[in-house]
């Protein structure tokens, strides 16, 4: 579906928009199309063995999955990254936070195969960004969040988008169906870390922000976040 003019979600079962296994609403992320002149920019890119579904729902909007240039991870978790070296063997770059490309590269336990009883394919990122570095991909400029926690690579993208400041935010914060925060079984999650990073979240003015599961934040999402950051701070000091 389309959530701006030119971004499109197309993939993320939570939705409905992809499908892997019978009751699973968890196992592949939300991915996303930023449409610009020169290609596409992906960003998440969900299990893998939901991408024929991604690619059709891409070419519902006209969106050839062979215009893909590059792919931005938020984080290593199998539901954002397990299809990132079927991408790769396309040609797609990546782009990550060093504690993302680490992981995917060594496809260990912090990209959570145990979760979904499957096993990850490593691959190799081409490009790793830190906390605050600007980056353009196709003339888009991306700033970068590393907001650690929910995993020790966990990342946000803030880009410039008609006006408005739009933030990817990965799986920092909870949907609105499951609770104020990311899943708290990874191999890699801190409490304080996490907590940690929603105060400094919470800080960021945003006009829309898109996350790693379920609906998109369209109205006020710092509030969200500043929710997110009083249950944290209530729950685990």
């Amino acid at each position: 579906m389309q959530l701006l003019k030119n971004i499109y979600q197309v993939g993320g079962d939570l939705n409905g928009i992809t499908f892997d296994v019978q009751g699973a609403l968890w196992n592949d992320g939300n991915s996303y199309i930023i449409k610009t002149e020169s290609g596409l920019i992906m960003i998440d890119c969900g299990c893998g063995d939901t991408l024929p579904q991604i690619f059709f729902n891409m070419k519902y909007w006209d969106l050839n999955p062979e215009d893909i240039a590059c792919c931005i991870l938020t984080h290593a978790h199998f539901d954002h990254a397990g299809g990132g070296y079927l991408l790769k063997n396309q040609g797609v770059k990546f782009i990550a936070s060093p504690e993302t490309a680490d992981a995917v590269l060594s496809g260990d336990e912090r990209c959570c195969g145990y979760l979904y009883h499957k096993t990850f394919t490593p691959f190799e990122v081409n490009q790793t960004v830190s906390d605050g570095e600007k980056f353009t991909v196709l003339g888009i400029e991306f700033t970068t969040m590393h907001l650690p926690g929910h995993s020790m690579g966990c990342t946000a993208f803030g880009i410039q988008w008609e006006n408005k400041h739009v933030v990817f935010s990965g799986d920092v914060i909870g949907t609105l169906l499951g609770g104020d925060f990311g899943w708290g079984g990874s191999i890699d999650f801190d409490k304080k870390i996490y907590t940690e990073s929603l105060r400094r979240f919470a800080k960021v003015d945003m006009d829309v922000m898109i996350p790693g599961h379920g609906l998109s934040y369209f109205h006020k999402p710092r509030h969200r976040v500043e929710v997110a950051l009083n249950s944290a701070l209530m729950q685990w000091r």
